[in-house]
């Protein structure tokens, strides 16, 4: 009676070190992307009564001071990559009392003092709802 042994392969087929180089150069490719191209072009826009006030590179650390005749009337802070309504001379306070935004058309509205802060480029934000 004859015994039949099967050889185990040594190593890595060829096969099997092209599948792991394709892998790690598509996860290359996508962390390059998410890490180069996060910031890039994303930017906060401020208007107030509708006019342009001015735009900010969403990845600068700064502070604007809005004012409306001649008196500071919101204090809008860029952070982390986050922007934030950090002081309001309205009475509700409502604008301070959201949350920063990053994310593509998120905005911040302080509906008294007619001023609206908004974040144009970058990744689109997550839904809250859909109306039909």
């Amino acid at each position: 009676m004859e015994r039949v042994v099967e050889k185990k392969g040594r190593g890595i087929a060829k096969k099997d070190m092209i599948f792991i180089a394709v892998l790690a150069a598509a996860l290359a490719g996508i962390f390059a992307a998410f890490a180069l191209g996060r910031d890039a072009g994303v930017t906060v826009r401020i208007t107030v009564d509708g006019e342009l006030y001015g735009s900010w590179p969403l990845s600068d650390d700064c502070e604007v001071n809005v004012m409306i005749d001649g008196k500071t009337t919101n204090v809008m802070e860029i952070r982390d990559g986050k922007a934030d309504m950090t002081e309001a001379n309205c009475p509700d306070q409502l604008c301070v009392h959201q949350k920063a935004i990053s994310k593509d058309r998120e905005t911040i509205v302080c509906l008294p003092n007619r001023v609206v802060v908004q974040i144009t480029g970058g990744e689109e934000g997550v839904y809250d709802s859909i109306a039909k």
